[in-house]
């Protein structure tokens, strides 16, 4: 565990009078086989660990397809710390969640995975360092099982990233940790019809701190991230954080102008020079046309990326459509 440097932790006091209360966040998916174990495994926790708090555990379920929604019926009918959220449809691994930090009632909240991929024990020094005063804690992952390839390329992505953007990426930071309300509250006034969480902890500032764990091992079926979600969330981070792109396209095509002009001037001086020898061929100017083509189609490709984030905020709908919500009176 450690601080963020220079940061002075907020001494808050709490309320007269009042227990403090934690909301538990659980996104759900098609998670018929673990969600009984997660919701058995938090109740127990607070049960053991910190029974001077109130909490309440808040499921939102993105149209699962198999019987998650029932058995959060039968949960949530035996247990009043128990909220639902039941989305239309499902939103993306990346809207849902987001929208159920914002609907939190407590004081503060705690994203944990229904596979407990995110150990519920590292809840307790995350509510202790809270209780210290800072505003958010910040689970750094360290150890996890994860394919070669996938590991190196997450670590480039985030080197990437720190050259990239003015703003503090946490490497191995994934959304796991403790979050004030008062930081919660900001978030709230936000407008982010496509957010980018990462993005979003570290530009609201507030005092940090960081805790390590290692990931346990998935107990129950497999991730729901496919590749192009993983590409998608990629791409949203480099736009959201980040204008390098298209500065990047403008000195690329800068030099490529000064590069295809030189080189147009030396065509034509070699050939007023030899005109009768020097023969131009077709091959230069194919590999000139794809050459210059490829260019264009990467920086229109850049372009339509940063166009389709305008556009999400233009439109701003919601992050989800709710059908239903279980206890919330």
């Amino acid at each position: 565990m450690q601080s963020e440097p220079n940061k002075t932790p907020a001494q808050a006091l709490p309320p007269v009078g009042r227990r403090k209360k934690i909301t538990i966040m659980t996104p759900c998916y098609n998670e018929e086989a673990g969600i009984e174990e997660c919701y058995l495994a938090v109740k127990s926790f607070f049960a053991e660990q910190l029974p001077e708090y109130d909490y309440e555990h808040l499921f939102i379920d993105n149209c699962s397809q198999d019987r998650t929604v029932n058995i959060l019926r039968d949960i949530a009918a035996g247990d009043r710390n128990v909220g639902v959220i039941i989305n239309s449809r499902n939103f993306g691994p990346n809207h849902s969640p987001y929208h159920a930090i914002l609907e939190a009632r407590g004081d503060a909240v705690i994203p944990v995975v229904a596979d407990l991929q995110t150990p519920v024990a590292t809840i307790l020094e995350f509510v202790r360092l809270w209780e210290q005063g800072f505003d958010m804690v910040l689970g750094i992952r360290v150890g996890m099982s994860e394919a070669r390839w996938l590991r190196i390329s997450r670590d480039m992505y985030y080197r990437i990233m720190s050259r990239l953007s003015h703003i503090d990426h946490y490497h191995g930071f994934i959304g796991f940790g403790l979050f004030d309300r008062k930081a919660v509250d900001v978030m709230r006034r936000l407008v982010n019809p496509n957010p980018y969480f990462r993005r979003i902890i570290s530009e609201i500032g507030f005092s940090k701190a960081f805790v390590e764990y290692i990931q346990p091992l998935r107990k129950h079926g497999k991730s729901r991230l496919s590749f192009p979600d993983l590409l998608d969330y990629a791409i949203l981070g480099m736009v959201s954080c980040s204008k390098v792109p298209l500065r990047l396209m403008t000195v690329s095509g800068l030099v490529v102008s000064v590069v295809s002009l030189f080189v147009g001037l030396c065509y034509l001086a070699l050939k007023l020079i030899h005109w009768d020898s020097f023969a131009l061929g077709t091959a230069p100017l194919l590999i000139g046309m794809f050459f210059f083509a490829a260019i264009q189609i990467l920086c229109l490709g850049m372009i339509g990326e940063y166009v389709g984030v305008i556009f999400d905020h233009v439109r701003n709908r919601p992050l989800v459509i709710e059908r239903e919500r279980i206890n919330f009176d």
